[in-house]
């Protein structure tokens, strides 16, 4: 990150609840104009993490600063720069779409507010349903209308919990184009999620997984840095198949994607070995190839243990 504008500098970041750890001690460095995005299963500490980071839940221990403020000591400053988007709707369904933005935007204090929420509108495209009850909307119009008013203030950092669920592909496709506009604006945006496919369109990625930050890294580079190998079979027989390079020396996991298997392991000659046994099988085609975002996820995931267990 050599002179990028550093936004997000925390370190050691702990909450517990109760006498279990939540996040446990968590560093992250996010440049200005990023969408960082935070992987990791339900229950993970993806949320406590993101709202810790940016002044909206006090830690037990760590320190650090989020746009040039202390996320202990000037939370409040903190707060008024940024934008939240809850994975639950949770605007009003009984006012429309332009007095809901109105509304949050009396809250902030927004100066001339008319014509702010006439931009909002414009942009989120919104204008011909600002009538609308916002209860009446599907999916994917209430995403638009609650992005239009977690930007309603024109925050600095955007912080998207589980933006997506729930909502139709060609929704979600819209969103994430709109979230990359706003970046490059120079918003800085921070999204949880468990979606692997959304996990592609960010600048960068941290898995998380029962409270500890297991990797982060640029997207591009991720899978290059756990050094990770998969086999891809496509054919018949492949559930008895399975259960035969389960436990296998050199596999790491076996995982169905479809009509094909993707076999992983971190020894490439190991697992080579290991799958090799079957390529002269006329039911079965194989191909080495680079593994994704999902195959990684579980390699991580392996040996990880349940803090609520």
């Amino acid at each position: 990150m050599t002179n990028v504008e550093t936004v997000i500098d925390v370190k050691g970041l702990t909450k517990s609840f109760g006498d279990k750890i939540v996040v446990d001690d968590f560093d992250l460095k996010v440049p200005k104009g990023s969408v960082y995005g935070f992987l990791g299963p339900n229950g993970s500490g993806k949320t406590t993490t993101i709202r810790m980071v940016c002044g909206l839940l006090t830690p037990n221990a760590g320190s650090g600063t989020c746009l040039g403020w202390d996320v202990i000591e000037q939370s409040e400053k903190i707060k008024t720069q940024v934008g939240y988007m809850t994975q639950k709707f949770s605007l009003w369904e009984d006012l429309t779409i332009r007095e809901n933005l109105e509304f949050v935007a009396r809250m902030y204090e927004v100066e001339n507010r008319k014509n702010r929420v006439d931009e909002a509108l414009e942009e989120l495209g919104l204008s011909a349903r600002s009538h609308q009850l916002a209860g009446t909307l599907s999916g994917g119009w209430k995403q638009r209308l609650a992005l239009a008013a977690c930007m309603i203030h024109d925050p600095e950092l955007l912080l998207l919990d589980e933006p997506t669920a729930g909502v139709d592909p060609k929704a979600r496709r819209e969103f994430w184009d709109t979230i990359h506009e706003l970046a490059d604006r120079g918003v800085t945006i921070l999204v949880s999620t468990h979606y692997m496919d959304e996990a592609v369109q960010c600048d960068y990625i941290a898995y998380i997984a029962y409270g500890k930050k297991l990797i982060d890294a640029p997207s591009g580079e991720l899978v290059d840095r756990v050094g990770l190998y998969t086999w891809r079979v496509e054919g018949t027989g492949l559930s008895k198949l399975t259960k035969e390079l389960e436990g296998a020396e050199g596999v790491e996991h076996v995982a169905r994607f479809g009509t094909a298997l993707h076999i992983s392991g971190i020894d490439e000659g190991a697992l080579k070995t290991a799958v090799s046994r079957y390529f002269d099988l006329p039911n079965l085609n194989w191909t080495a190839r680079k593994p994704g975002l999902e195959e990684v996820f579980i390699h991580l995931m392996t040996g990880t243990e349940d803090n609520f267990q």
